[in-house]
This record gives structure tokens, sequence and C-alpha cells, in this order.
């Protein structure tokens, strides 16, 4: 699994260099040629992913707690797993490939946001898929699978919107996020099968 991840992000790392005008180009269209009038919009989806991805699982787990649901706090821990396994890769990742925001090689592309460190892969983008991901696992109906990947991918949009990430950044913060929960639902089932064995 470690092997399949790394040999993935390298191939994300080489198609980024040999993408690079398409990258930006495609920056440049979302960036340049947007609404306008839609920047305070995407300003409070790209602010939305600390209170969502924190608040639906504090929410969950004091519900748990009130109405002694086991399995609602479960869930909850499982959600806050998620998002510091995509928190542990997306930084680490940023401090291996170190790469400069748009807006500071490419001085026409405008900076909407707050925006610091290094770019790739989109930390925000990341945390909202884990989100998303792993309330979705928890939960797999489409009620809460739906508006959940909706409200990810325009998380992931707002980043490109407001000029802070590159398209590669979304897609790699998305893979990360996504991966980080599936792989934590995996080591967690493994945990609970091996508690069980020792438990007989």
């Amino acid at each position: 699994m470690t092997k399949k991840i790394f040999i993935l992000f390298l191939l994300l790392f080489v198609s980024r260099l040999f993408s690079q005008n398409f990258d930006i180009n495609t920056l440049r269209s979302i960036n340049l040629n947007r609404n306008e009038s839609l920047d305070p919009t995407f300003e409070h989806i790209t602010n939305s992913y600390a209170v969502v991805s924190i608040g639906t699982p504090l929410t969950m787990y004091a519900v748990g707690l009130i109405n002694k649901d086991a399995k609602l706090k479960k869930d909850a821990i499982f959600i806050v797993e998620s998002v510091a396994a995509s928190v542990f890769i997306t930084v680490a990742l940023k401090e291996a490939i170190k790469t400069d925001r748009p807006f500071v090689t490419y001085p026409e592309i405008e900076k909407l946001t707050s925006a610091g460190g290094y770019s790739m892969p989109s930390g925000h983008t990341s945390i909202a898929f884990a989100t998303a991901t792993s309330l979705s696992m928890a939960y797999p109906k489409w009620y809460v699978i739906a508006p959940s990947f909706v409200w990810a991918s325009a998380v992931g949009y707002s980043r490109m919107h407001l000029g802070v990430h590159y398209p590669s950044d979304v897609v790699a913060g998305a893979l990360i996020g996504s991966g980080s929960a599936y792989l934590t639902y995996k080591i967690n089932k493994w945990m609970n099968k091996k508690r069980n064995k020792e438990g007989l």
C-alpha cells in the first residue's frame, strides 16, 4: 500500500512537470476570467473547510455523549483521525515538493485570500475531502455522500478561483484527503480485528 501511494505521488509530480503549461493556463482561465461578484461567496466556501471539518465531528461526539451513542462517538473519532492523517501527509508533501504559490511565480494571477507556505498539495482540499470521504464511509447514504462531495469539490474549486492553488494542487489534495480516510478506515478495521482476536 505504501509503495503504491509513493508511486502515485511520484507520477503526480512528474506529470506536474510536463503539464505546467496546462496547469497555469487552466488556472488563468479560472482566476482571470472569473465572475468577480462571486469572490465573496468563494471566500466563504474556502473558509468553511475548518468550520465543517472541526464542527462536524465535535457535534457528532457531543450528541453521542448526550445520547450515549457509542457508534456516533466512534464515527466522530474516525473523521478526526482521517483529517489528522490528511494534514500530516499534506504538510510532509508540501515540505518535500516545495512548489511556490501560483501568484508568486505568475504575478498576473490575482490572489484574493490569505495563503502561506508552499502550494502542492492543497491543504484546504485535502482536509475537505478527508471529511467528506470519512463521513460518507461512516454513513453511506446518497443524502450524505452527495452534499459532502459537492461541498468538498466547491472548496477545491474556490482555491483556484481565489488564485492560491494550481489545478494539480487541488487534484492531489482531493486524492490525499480521500486516500487518508480510506487508509484510516483500513487501519481501524485491522486494529479492531486484532483486538477481537486477542479478546478471544
